[in-house]
């Protein structure tokens, strides 16, 4: 049994029992995530009528995403799974957007592609061939104009589905993938950085 979440593109929370996903939550807010993460947690376990002690594995979209909203999610993941002493799987959050195209029939080229705000993207590549998708390049950053692969079929996802991430998780462990990830995919810098030294001012 998998809780999941995912922060990097508005916030979703599912939970999901090998391929089903029991119930899901999510919005498109990307400004709101601290105050909607905790309702929408207790929701979903709620909706499929889960308690929290029988949540095996944590799932945490790692990004690529905003600094603030990302950290929110990852922090909830893993304050959740300590609290009920359970390991937590991160999981690349454009593979479940992916892994939703490849589910719907999509076979071929793939770039995912999401807001990464300050007029700039993040993308990843894919090849969806007929036993998964597997990313062929990225995550990466970078200007709308400069976004590489033209000629792939690409989703501008405003959405990751945690159900979906749930289902990536899945299929890592039945593969047995390791992890790629367990840092946070910011991408670039935060916008508050520690000061540097004083420095020396000459007579």
């Amino acid at each position: 049994m998998f809780l999941a979440i995912d922060t990097s593109a508005g916030t979703s929370v599912a939970v999901a029992d090998g391929e089903m996903v029991l119930a899901e939550r999510s919005t498109e807010d990307t400004m709101r995530h601290a105050e909607v993460i905790g309702e929408m947690i207790a929701g979903v376990l709620d909706d499929a009528g889960v308690p929290a002690s029988r949540i095996r594995t944590v799932v945490a979209g790692m990004g690529p995403g905003p600094f603030t909203g990302l950290r929110v999610g990852i922090a909830a993941a893993r304050a959740f799974a300590f609290g009920i002493d359970r390991p937590v799987v991160s999981v690349v959050s454009h593979d479940a957007v992916a892994l939703e195209e490849w589910s719907a029939g999509a076979r071929g080229p793939l770039l995912v592609v999401t807001d990464a705000r300050r007029r700039e993207v993040y993308w990843s590549s894919y090849d969806l061939d007929d036993d998964a998708p597997v990313r062929s390049d990225g995550p990466a950053l970078c200007k709308p104009d400069e976004v590489p692969y033209a000629e792939f079929d690409r989703i501008d996802a405003t959405q990751v589905s945690a159900g979906a991430l749930a289902r990536v998780a899945l299929l890592h462990r039945e593969r047995g993938m390791s992890e790629e990830y367990s840092e946070p995919l910011y991408l670039r810098s935060p916008d508050v950085t520690m000061p540097g030294p004083r420095k020396r001012v000459t007579p």
